[in-house]
């Protein structure tokens, strides 16, 4: 297999590394880590979601949120399926937001928690192609009910 994207090198590095540590995270004051085998498994589990709600190659995937892993997972599911991953800082005011979001195209967003999905929800009528939108910290969010909003568990 000629390793040419990232989807192969992680496929090749689950392969040859499988338990050793590919990922930490301190969460509330306790380091989480993940291996090589475990991260390719959350992968292919996020790429599987993707593709369930429709996610087709060539479509963008915007990710928003600090740098963490789930986010990514996120990029590299979205190259997994052929698309193209649209980072952007968790920072943006919703404005700049619009203007990435909008000219990209981007069709699927991935955000970590309600602080970037209220921003989102604000220009969503700006970003015509946007149709869902997933998030991973659900905290603040238990009244919202908007059929595009996905959880990423």
């Amino acid at each position: 297999m000629e390793l040419d994207t990232l989807p192969k090198f992680l496929v090749e590095h689950a392969r040859k590394r499988g338990e050793q540590p590919a990922y930490r995270e301190k969460d509330l004051g306790i380091w989480q880590t993940w291996s090589w085998a475990e991260t390719e498994n959350e992968i292919r589990n996020l790429a599987c979601g993707l593709k369930t709600l429709g996610f087709e190659r060539g479509d963008k995937l915007a990710i928003i949120g600090d740098n963490r892993p789930c986010l990514y997972w996120a990029m590299v599911a979205s190259q997994c399926l052929g698309g193209t991953p649209v980072p952007l800082y968790q920072d943006s005011v919703a404005e700049e937001m619009k203007f990435v979001l909008a000219n990209a195209e981007v069709r699927f967003a991935v955000v970590e928690n309600q602080e970037q999905t209220d921003k989102v929800i604000e220009i969503l009528k700006d970003c015509p192609k946007l149709e869902y939108l997933i998030y991973e910290d659900s905290r603040g969010m238990r009244k919202y009910s908007q059929e595009y909003l996905h959880s990423f568990g």
